[in-house]
């Protein structure tokens, strides 16, 4: 049975967007993006505040679910500019503080939503 799954700050029910889907105990996180959650606003002063924004994103969805950071088994990063690699991996590791960051990979992309940087979709696990 299928359950969607939403961040307790989420407001937006009635929109196309599901922030994550629960089945077969797999959450499956649609791509996040810097919008803070309930405005219009983007946090894209640089790439490090974007992917912070995106993590935190990510993680308020894992907490809607009851779940964290460490039961992220995939992730696909989308970025328009892989020439921020560096500076968004070290970003993306420091919320992995066991050190055993989930599997994933990196795609470069020419254009994502709203004409933001970076994009993360996800699948936790609560096995």
């Amino acid at each position: 049975m299928k359950r969607t799954i939403r961040a307790a700050e989420d407001n937006s029910s009635g929109t196309p967007f599901t922030p994550g889907v629960e089945v077969g105990g797999f959450i499956f996180i649609s791509g996040q993006i810097c919008q803070v959650f309930n405005t219009v606003t983007l946090r894209k002063e640089n790439v490090a505040e974007e992917t912070k924004q995106v993590m935190e994103n990510l993680g308020a969805v894992l907490k809607g679910a009851g779940l964290g950071y460490e039961h992220l088994v995939k992730c696909t990063i989308y970025m328009t500019n892989l020439q921020h690699y560096a500076e968004l991996n070290r970003i993306y590791l420091s919320y992995f503080t066991a050190g055993d960051p989930p599997a994933r990979e990196t795609v470069g992309v020419k254009d994502l939503p709203r004409g933001v940087n970076v994009m993360i979709s996800a699948i936790a696990t609560r096995g």
